[in-house]
């Protein structure tokens, strides 16, 4: 099963993604799919739709179009379940020690990662940001 991992401006900027890549990985992901992304406002607001009505949909549009980001496929086993396990909550003061969130984000807004919520919305994201054709050509090997 795939999922959608980004490692956020914040993360990207603290020079973080080395060290989340390998948290990942030994969680047992195989990463599929890596692109360095810079997200115009557009985009930022289109990947963020479902969000447009919450208080923090402007603060987080700016904050992910503040610098490069790097958007992830990732595959294993109940990928979506796993990885929210293993980012951790939202607010890194709630978050399990262990976690992404825990090491490496800086508060609830600046949490070093975005995760897909269900594998209806890892098919969508992941397509966002990684067409159809790229990831049949990732999987047969071509």
């Amino acid at each position: 099963m795939l999922t959608l991992a980004i490692i956020k401006p914040d993360a990207v900027a603290a020079r973080a993604s080395g060290k989340i890549l390998a948290h990942l990985e030994q969680a047992g992901f195989t990463v599929r799919a890596a692109r360095l992304v810079r997200l115009t406002t557009r985009r930022a607001e289109e990947f963020y739709a479902v969000h447009r009505e919450r208080p923090f949909f402007r603060s987080l549009v700016t904050f992910m179009t503040s610098g490069p980001a790097l958007a992830l496929a990732l595959e294993r086993e109940d990928a979506v379940a796993v990885l929210r396990d293993v980012i951790g909550a939202t607010d890194p003061a709630e978050a399990k020690p262990g976690t992404i969130r825990k090491l490496y984000a800086q508060s609830k807004e600046r949490n070093a990662i975005h995760a897909s919520d269900s594998p209806e919305n890892a098919l969508q994201e992941v397509r966002f940001f990684f067409p159809d054709a790229e990831l049949a050509q990732l999987r047969s090997g071509q």
